[in-house]
């Protein structure tokens, strides 16, 4: 039989590929289960880094953010551990910050490109990457036991909570120092779309004081509105505004900031994989794609695997998902990595995907080479694919189940 914890879900199904996701206030998205998720994540990273006694929260703009981020604290702070919270800001400005600011661990309330009913919680460790396995099974493992009942400090060495009011400034010369410093944004018109999501005040300004004409929509979240009609996964509206504009370009991010896609002068769209044939090539040809090497899932377009082959340049396929896209790059030494949906790590600047960071490279690429995006993106074109989404009551472990293994070797 299945064993199944305390708060009812079976064991090494809580954590998926990008952390905990589900309904906001339905199992497991409720306050009683990010009060635990607190509660234990403070206890194992606290464990593990000796001297570290914080831990940052962070959240994008959906309304149960509010519910989600009182109950972390409530579970943290019991623990003897301060918490410090920045409001909403993007998932890489967290893992940025919790390297920065010395934290213990970072944590991002956030369901990236999902509408605002879902919610998530995702964990960063103290040097600003993904949990990894080992860790997430051992927070697992103590929601569903008792051994946490009697670990309480006195009453005086309980931990504070307090906000950080510069943390959205303190990301922004962040992202503006990954941007070649040769350059600007000077004389280049740019639309952005930023989801009504965690990116609607850093995003403008970050490309505004880099000199760019910026004109912005979907930039008014109200709790409910985020990622709705807009964003990365709907680019019909930024499209429209950069013909209408005369922009350059377009720059859409999903909810959580941690996606681009991007629109080129004449309002066609640009995937994520164009996006890493640009940059890879780029980098190839100043001398810095390191061991000539990109990492790839199995989303990735043919099309792109055969430019690479075209140009030399080495590819791997890592599991879909960014962490296990990071995973590969780490092992193999790699320095560009990334997925068809606009998640792109550039490791030799962030430790994490950065959809901000990604138009920047995108945005140094058109400007070294002084051409427009829709002459860099002939640089392979698509093969036919089609991607299919199916909806499912549950998701177990692939190795649970043979019949699905054999279909897909």
């Amino acid at each position: 039989s299945t064993r199944v914890t305390k708060q009812g879900f079976p064991m090494g199904t809580l954590f998926g590929t990008d952390g905990v996701r589900g309904v906001a206030n339905i199992h497991p998205m409720t306050a009683e289960m990010a009060m635990a998720i607190g509660r234990t994540t403070a206890h194992v990273l606290k464990r593990n880094h000796t001297g570290l006694n914080r831990i940052l929260v962070g959240k994008d703009t959906r309304l149960s953010g509010y519910m989600l981020e009182t109950a972390l604290t409530s579970g943290i702070c019991p623990m003897g551990v301060d918490v410090l919270l920045t409001g909403p800001l993007p998932t890489p400005g967290i893992a940025f910050l919790t390297r920065s600011m010395r934290c213990v661990a970072g944590i991002v309330i956030s369901a990236s490109h999902n509408p605002y009913q879902d919610n998530g919680i995702k964990i960063f460790s103290s040097s600003g990457y993904k949990l990894n396995d080992g860790l997430e099974g051992e927070i697992e493992r103590l929601l569903q036991s008792s051994e946490l009942v009697s670990v309480r400090p006195p009453a005086s060495e309980v931990g504070r909570a307090k906000r950080i009011d510069d943390a959205g400034g303190r990301y922004i010369e962040f992202c503006k120092g990954t941007f070649p410093g040769e350059y600007d944004l000077g004389g280049m018109r740019i639309v952005l779309d930023c989801a009504n999501g965690a990116a609607h005040r850093v995003a403008p300004t970050i490309f505004t004081e880099l000199g760019a004409e910026v004109h912005t929509i979907h930039a008014e979240p109200n709790g409910l509105n985020i990622n709705d009609g807009c964003g990365s996964q709907h680019t019909g509206d930024l499209s429209r505004k950069v013909l209408e504009t005369g922009a350059h370009i377009g720059l859409a991010f999903d909810g959580d900031a941690d996606r681009l896609i991007a629109v080129d002068e004449t309002g066609a769209e640009i995937s994520g994989d164009h996006v890493i044939a640009i940059c890879a090539r780029h980098l190839q040809s100043i001398g810095q794609l390191r061991n000539n090497l990109v990492v790839l899932t199995p989303m990735s377009n043919l099309g792109l695997r055969l430019a690479f082959d075209k140009m030399g340049i080495r590819w791997m396929d890592a599991g879909v998902g960014d962490r296990l896209v990071l995973e590969l790059m780490k092992k193999q030494d790699a320095c560009l990595g990334g997925e068809q949906s606009g998640h792109v790590i550039f490791l030799d600047k962030h430790t994490t995907g950065d959809g901000i960071v990604t138009a920047l490279q995108l945005l140094a690429v058109m400007k070294r080479e002084g051409r427009r995006l829709s002459d860099l993106s002939g640089i392979f074109q698509n093969a036919p694919q089609t991607l299919l989404n199916i909806d499912v009551k549950e998701k177990p472990p692939m190795e649970t189940m043979p019949g699905v293994i054999r279909a897909t070797e």
